[in-house]
Order: structure tokens, then sequence, then C-alpha cells
């Protein structure tokens, strides 16, 4: 048998018992009748007390039985050799040869487990062979197109640079059930399909994917609760390494079928891996949208509890840490997560904010955790500060969102100055103070208004240089002498600045109120520009 022709789509015993034809015949199941589901490849009439020399594997064997009749033994070897040949069904047309059905075959049938089906009425076989060999070979052309269409549609969004998200959507589109993918310790990487479906797959993942093939790391094909289930996975590799596997959760289509569909969509991804070049991994990209669908807020928790969990995140009885990090990339923080054995989960939130979601015990001290976190963040390498934001901790997952939130406005409120303010580890929101207060009122038409008016003189002429060395003077608390290190000037170079705001803005910034009224001014400003 070739490997078309195994995994060609095929018609069960059961389903062509039911086809109008063979019901005329009035057919009667007489041994077997537990293994009706047995695939169909082919219909085939045979008289020759050999046939099963001449199988492949299964065929549908239709025969009156002339040459058996009157010696049991025969009759017995030949329901044995059908067995041998994995045939997967005998129909025996009762008549002159037999009245009723050879309790000889009958028996063995039974032992063997081969469905022996007689017919009672008169049939011409030819009707049987020609109604079941059109509609298999229909069932082959619809499983070609289908292949045929998901190569060719999944091969476009390749070619368009698409995400693994759309093609895992694509795939969803055509199996018509939930579609999962996993990496090799059954952490999820990406799901597509109807959100009830895909969070009933999910909420007990890991325990099912386990028990489905957690032993049998080698094989492909069903898994789940058993034969039929409609669990089809196809492993996903290269070069002779498996890195992890695409599940169709629930096909209700043929099964051939199914494996062909998640064989199309395993290659799909394969080749969408090889050729991600610098796009974040699944495993950012799973991050990722986990993350940003918990700070947009427009899915409830609860309702992204199972994917949590799916994404390896622990959530029972847990405490959560929302930060959000500036100036580290994703990448490095997941390692000093792992260098610091923290549970978590970490993802680039834009170009500039990554969020990071602790999953602490609930005997443990967040706040020392969280501390020692930024610290360590700090002793790494690399240029430019680095700004630990976060939120109280959480003990329900359904205030993580509200957390997430927090922490990245504390950390937009510091981003253009935190080397001019003295912040502790990680900043909270009581730490940003007035910083804080403007950015929340950033959007009102009066306070842009206010800030437009402020500071046109040097909105006018940014190329100056004027405006930064006005945000650290007065970040820094009109420090002079730290804001000339900081912009690293002499101190008469930065007394001629700061001259030139001054008359630039018509104000003296040694006046309390008119320098507030500036600092403001600038607050908004940068919080809009943000």
């Amino acid at each position: 048998m070739t490997p078309w022709e195994a995994a060609a789509p095929a018609l069960s015993v059961r389903q062509v018992l039911a086809l109008e034809r063979v019901l005329a015949g009035e057919p009667e199941v007489v041994a077997g009748a537990g293994r009706l589901d047995r695939p169909v490849r082919w219909v085939h009439v045979a008289e020759a007390a050999d046939v099963g020399v001449m199988l492949s594997g299964g065929e549908m064997v239709l025969t009156t039985g002339v040459l058996l009749a009157g010696d049991e033994g025969k009759q017995a070897e030949y329901v044995r050799s059908l067995h041998r040949a994995e045939a997967a069904a005998l129909v025996l047309g009762l008549g002159r040869a037999f009245p009723s059905p050879p309790e000889a075959m009958r028996r063995v049938a039974e032992r063997c487990g081969l469905p022996l089906v007689v017919l009672h009425r008169p049939f011409p076989f030819a009707q049987l062979t020609e109604e079941v060999q059109s509609r298999l070979v229909r069932r082959k052309f619809a499983a070609v197109s289908l292949s045929e269409a998901v190569r060719t549609g999944l091969t476009a969004l390749i070619t368009a640079g698409a995400p693994l998200q759309r093609l895992l959507d694509e795939v969803a589109r055509h199996s018509g059930c939930p579609v999962v993918v996993a990496n090799l310790a059954h952490r999820v990487l990406g799901t597509a399909g109807e959100r009830p479906a895909v969070d009933d797959v999910l909420r007990d993942w890991e325990r099912v994917a386990r028990q489905a093939w957690g032993h049998h790391p080698g094989r492909s094909g069903t898994g789940g609760g058993g034969e039929g289930d409609g669990w089809i996975r196809a492993e996903l590799g290269g070069r002779g390494e498996r890195w992890g596997r695409i599940v169709l959760c629930g096909y209700r289509g043929d099964r051939a079928t199914g494996r062909l569909l998640a064989d199309r969509a395993a290659e799909a991804l394969v080749l969408h891996r090889m050729l991600g070049g610098g796009t974040p991994s699944w495993e950012e990209q799973s991050a990722r949208s986990l993350l940003t669908d918990l700070v947009g807020g427009a899915v409830p928790a609860r309702q992204l509890l199972p994917r949590a969990r799916a994404a390896g995140l622990p959530v029972n009885r847990r405490t959560f840490v929302p930060l959000v990090v500036r100036g580290r990339e994703a990448a490095r923080l997941d390692r000093v997560l792992r260098l610091l054995g923290l549970p978590g989960i970490v993802a680039a939130l834009d170009g500039t904010a990554t969020a990071v979601l602790l999953s602490l015990a609930g005997d443990q001290d967040a706040d020392a955790l969280a501390a020692h976190f930024a610290a360590r963040l700090r002793a790494e390498p690399g240029a430019g500060p680095v700004v630990v934001a976060g939120a109280g901790p959480r003990t329900s997952f359904d205030e993580v969102p509200a957390g997430l939130r927090e922490a990245r406005h504390v950390a937009d409120a510091v981003a253009d100055c935190a080397a001019a303010l003295d912040l502790p580890p990680v900043v909270r929101l009581r730490d940003v103070h007035l910083r804080g207060l403007i950015r929340l009122l950033r959007d009102d038409p009066e306070v842009q208004s206010f800030a437009e008016r402020e500071l046109d003189g040097l909105l006018c002429a940014p190329g100056e240089d004027l405006l930064p060395v006005l945000r650290t003077y007065l970040a820094t608390g009109r420090n002079k002498s730290r804001t000339a290190q900081l912009h690293h000037v002499s101190r008469p170079a930065l007394y001629r600045r700061l001259e030139a705001i001054q008359t630039r803005l018509g104000v003296d910034l040694d006046d309390f109120e008119q320098a507030a009224s500036v600092h403001i001014a600038l607050l908004a400003h940068d919080a809009q520009q943000r």
C-alpha cells in the first residue's frame, strides 16, 4: 500500500452498510459488530478460496461462497486468510450456497474480530462496488483539493510574511475545530478556532496532552481519549530533530482527511519557522499575545486563564507581580528570570516597553523578589539606564490586567528622565507623584493647550537642544551641578543655555511658581508625545 493509499479518505464499514443500495439487500451483521468503524479502502468481489493473498488491506470482500459450501474447514480458513490480509469486512450473499449464515464462518469471524455481514435478499454486487468506488474516488478528490487549497493558502501567507497566528487561523478555518501548536513539554505556543471551544481544550491541556501521547513521543496519528475522538496531530521538526506538534482538537471530518490537513499544516509551520529569521520566536509571540490581551482588557482575565495555564504559567494559589521594564530587551529579561529561578512570562509590548508577569508561591516575599529581579537587571551589561516599574502584588488573576496597566503607566511617566530622578529599584505609582497625574490628564484638550502655550518659545526651535536641558534641570530639582554633569557641559555653558531658555519662554526659573508652571507643561508635553 502506498503512503497516499494509507492516508486516502475511506468509508467505514458502518457507512457502507447504511447506503440505500445495501439496505435493499437487508444486511445483517452476524459477527464483529464492535469493529464496524473500520475504514473501507476498496470493495472487491471474489469467489476464489485463496482470495486473502490478493488483498493489501482495507478491502470489503463480497462473495456468495459458492466454492466454500459443504466444507467447514475451507470456510474457517477463508475467514482467517481475510483476517491475516487485514480486510475491512466480509459480505456474504445468502442463496443457493448458503441459505442461512454459516456457523463455522461466524465463529471464526467473531474470534478474529472481522465484521461478517450477510445479505438476506439477492443483491447485484456490481451496483455496490460501483456505488462505493465512486464515493471513495469523490472523497479522495475532495481530500486532494482540500490539501492543495490549504498548501496554497498557507504558502501565500508565508510569502507575505504573515505571523504564526494568521497561519493557524487559516488551518482552523479549513478544519472547523480548535487548533493548537505546542512544544515537546506540552507548552502551548499558539491556538486558533472559536474561542469557547479553544478554552474548553486548554482548560486542562497539560493533563490531557500528556495522557493522550506523553508516553509515545515518536508516534503520530490520533490521540486523546481514544481512536475516533478526532484529536489528530502532526509532528513539527526538521534536520532530524522534533521540536513541537500541531494538533487538530476534535476534528469531525474523515480521519484520513484530517491527517492530510494536519500534515499540510505541519509542513507550512516548519517552513514558517525556518524562514523566521529575526522575527520573535513562537514562544515569544505566544507570551506577547497573552500579555497584550491582558493589558488591553478587551477579554476578561478569567477567560484568559486557560491560555495562561497552557502557556506554562502557574496560576493556582499564586501571587502575581505585574512589572513593565524599559531599557532591556525581552530576551535578556527572560534569561534573568531563568537564572533567578522565577516563574513568569515576558513579552515586548512595543518598541521600548516589556511586560513581565511573575507568578510566585503564596509564602514568597513578592516585593523582595521583584527588587532582586530589578537589581539583577541593572547589573546586566547594557547601554542606557533600566527602569523597572511595578504594581502591588495581586492574589487574584482577575486583578492582573489592572496591575499591568498601572505598571505601564508608571514606566511611561518616568521614561524620559529616569537618569535624573532618584528612583527606587522598582518604581511604584506612589513614586511618580505629579508625573503620574499629568500622564493621566495628557489627552485633555485644555492640558494640551496649556502645554503648547507655556512651551511655545522652545517648541518652535527644537534644533537648539534646549528642551532636554530644561527637562533635566527641572527633574533634578533645579540642580545646576547635576544638570551640567548629566549633559556633559561646563557650568558656564549650562548657564548660557538656561538663560536662553528663560528668554525664549519669558519666565524666571528661579521663581518657584513660574518654574512649576513650566515643569507641569513639560510633563504634559512629554506625556502627549509618548
